[in-house]
């Protein structure tokens, strides 16, 4: 999923270095959304796995 969201943040500077603002905006907003989407899976999987080692 971290790939996916580096992949739209890719696409979203390209797109605004050729001047595509909507393609741009729309492109960050997807990479923001599964970059914080990634991070919360991320870490609840470390809580998940230090309650499972501490039983």
């Amino acid at each position: 999923m971290l790939g996916w969201a580096l992949m739209f943040l890719l696409v979203a500077v390209l797109a605004a270095i050729f001047g595509f603002g909507g393609i741009a905006a729309a492109s960050a907003g997807i990479a923001k959304i599964l970059f914080f989407v990634f991070l919360v899976l991320f870490i609840v999987s470390l809580i998940a796995n230090f309650a499972r080692r501490s039983m």
